[in-house]
């Protein structure tokens, strides 16, 4: 019996998951991942508000929330798995094509990412959480410029690849800006959002204007446009947001239903993020020894959001039915 085969996929998320928690806790007990970040000590007060523990896991509410997004992968391969009998017309998003095992995938990888920086405090663990950050933030986008660009499956895959590796590699050295000032997380946000009003309004003249959609979803998240114009040194990324407008060749050849789950992912992780911006020390609702922590119900309403576009995709169907 293969077990990599693509109806394995539930069991083989499953297997990667308890065999995280297990490695996590044997390389802990020997003290070989556990670390302290910078001027932060035990019993302090960590960047994300818990308290810091002397234990293998240095904030443990806000290590084990990111549970949320494990069982949501789980989850969703769990149903998929299902659908592969199901006798009617499949999208990408319903059975287990490759591209919904990528996206079940980087949804359970998003849990380990951020267990680790929060559980050990160490340079590697941030940059992991980083990493699975952006594996999941770039493929709303590109997929949406596969349909837009009439791009093969090898090219998406081709670029999805390429984009994750030089991410990881230069902000292993550089940090997350990889030493040219790029945010990859947060224009990933603006590009997604442009590339799907795109899709929905697919025209040879919203193209070029839906750009500026972007500065709308930076204002969203607080990056008002005076602000833009008068660093452009800072800011040069914002020619990225006609990046859809450039490889769009083409209307889409199917329709999507964004009410109600991509606009309650969007709410869910709006929400979030507002309250993620609590989970800083000396902010109003921080209570480092709370078991109710901020930055632990941003990580649960963002597992619930990535549920939301999962549900949202499911709903992708051609034109012509």
């Amino acid at each position: 019996m293969n077990i990599f085969r693509k109806e394995n996929s539930f069991i083989i998320g499953l297997i990667f998951s308890l065999s995280f928690f297990i490695v996590y806790f044997i390389l802990a007990k020997l003290g070989l991942i556990i670390t302290l970040e910078a001027n932060v000590k035990i019993g302090g007060v960590s960047r994300w508000c818990e308290r810091v523990s002397s234990g293998i896991f240095r904030e443990p509410i806000n290590a084990f929330s990111n549970l949320g997004f494990i069982f949501v992968g789980l989850l969703m391969l769990w149903i998929l798995s299902k659908e592969d009998k199901v006798k009617k017309k499949l999208n990408n998003f319903i059975g287990l094509t490759n591209i919904s095992i990528l996206y079940a995938s980087v949804v359970i990888f998003l849990g380990p990412g951020s267990f680790l920086m929060h559980g050990t405090h160490s340079y590697w663990g941030q940059w992991i959480d980083n990493v699975s950050m952006v594996t999941y933030i770039i493929l709303p986008w590109l997929y949406n410029l596969k349909e837009l660009g009439k791009w093969s499956s090898k090219r998406f895959f081709t670029n999805y690849i390429l984009i994750v590796f030089l991410f990881s590699l230069l902000s292993w050295f550089f940090g997350t800006g990889m030493g040219i000032n790029l945010d990859l997380f947060g224009v990933s946000i603006a590009l997604w959002i442009i590339s799907e009003f795109l899709f929905k309004f697919w025209g040879k003249f919203n193209k070029w204007y839906s750009g500026f959609i972007g500065f709308l979803v930076a204002a969203i998240f607080g990056i008002f446009p005076i602000e833009i114009f008068l660093n452009l040194q800072n800011y040069w990324w914002i020619i990225l947001f006609w990046l859809p407008a450039l490889l769009s060749n083409k209307p889409p050849s199917k329709i999507r239903n964004h009410y109600p789950w991509f606009f309650l992912g969007m709410v869910s992780y709006i929400v979030a993020f507002i309250i993620w911006l609590q989970g800083y020390p000396d902010t109003r609702f921080c209570n480092p020894d709370s078991f109710i922590q901020p930055h632990g119900i941003w990580h649960l309403m963002t597992a619930f959001a990535t549920w939301c576009f999962f549900k949202f995709y499911r709903t992708e169907r051609s034109i012509k039915d």
